[in-house]
């Protein structure tokens, strides 16, 4: 191959309850990143969709420092240029920089053939996100690479536990016309959680766990609390709990900030109820704060980043 295009999906972390250890993958939106042979290290062709705003110096772009670290650990000096399309709004709790990093490494590994296992491309996803978050948790790439639920034990090294969905379980994903950087988002949180607030959480976390696994969808509901960041976070979202409030008088299981936020999520039982809470949650948002919000309907994507079109100078 000498260009091969990836696709990365959205994700969802923290997931109310598994603050920095919890994501889950979306089916769409998503990036797309195309790598192409060529010579001389690893350069940014185009980064598309970004109004401007993103690096293109492979140094400074996630997709770039994770394509690099992908070719210094399995020792290849080819040189590999990258074009980002972005189809996740910046700064939207939807891990943008994840699906980056993600992306490039999953479309190099195609294109020079090197068929790293998942935890070795995570490794060095890992190394472009640590740019782009301004921290180092993996709650966002491990779905954005595995899919489907999964549990970060350890980022470093890589422990990633992937958990079962529940036959039915859909997601909905409201993005405000706001912007929250990350790196301001978790200031707020301070260094210190209450005992009180921990335990709760630890509890809450054990049970979302034990609801996949079971198809619980009772405790599932119960479980999506987060006694930790959204509560220093909510000023930070304008209506959120009005919003909340209204995902559940739809239908919704829980809602919760995705991420760092501006996005909420909402996990329904059914696509039919998603697109209710979705239509309530819309509305609810156009009330709090000005501008068009994005809104997506999803089932809990299966796959994580994946190949979608390769091509070769004799093709």
């Amino acid at each position: 191959m000498d260009r091969v295009t990836a696709f990365a999906p959205a994700t969802v972390s923290n997931v109310a309850c598994g603050f920095d250890v919890l994501g889950f993958a979306l089916d769409t939106p998503g990036d797309e990143v195309t790598a192409r042979l060529t010579t001389g290290g690893v350069r940014i062709d185009d980064v598309v969709n970004d109004g401007g705003r993103l690096p293109r110096e492979a140094s400074k772009n996630t997709a770039g420092v994770a394509a690099r670290a992908l070719l210094a650990r399995v020792g290849d000096t080819r040189g590999v240029a990258l074009t980002i399309r972005k189809g996740l709004p910046l700064s939207s709790g939807l891990g943008g920089s994840a699906a980056s990093a993600v992306g490039a490494v999953v479309a190099v590994d195609a294109l020079i053939g090197s068929r790293l296992p998942l935890d070795v491309l995570l490794a060095c996803a890992f190394e472009g996100e640590r740019l782009g978050a301004g921290s180092a948790h993996a709650d966002n790439i491990a779905p954005c690479l595995y899919g489907g639920f999964v549990l970060v034990r350890s980022p470093q090294p890589v422990d990633i536990v992937r958990l079962p969905v529940p036959a039915d379980l859909a997601a909905v994903v409201v993005h405000p016309n706001l912007e929250i950087e990350t790196a301001k988002a978790r200031a707020l949180l301070g260094a210190e959680v209450p005992l009180a607030d921990a335990i709760r959480q630890w509890a809450n976390l054990g049970a979302f766990v034990d609801a996949l696994h079971r198809g619980d969808f009772d405790l599932l509901s119960r479980s999506l609390v987060d006694s930790i960041a959204e509560p220093r976070r909510a000023p930070l979202l304008p209506g959120l709990a009005a919003i909340k409030r209204a995902a559940t008088d739809a239908g919704a299981l829980g809602c919760s900030l995705s991420g760092s936020g501006p996005s909420l999520f909402a996990l329904c039982r059914g696509l039919d109820t998603a697109r209710r809470v979705a239509d309530a949650m819309t509305a609810e948002v156009r009330r709090h704060i000005p501008g068009e919000p994005q809104t997506y309907v999803s089932a809990i994507a299966p796959r994580g980043a994946r190949v979608v079109t390769s091509s070769s100078c004799d093709s």
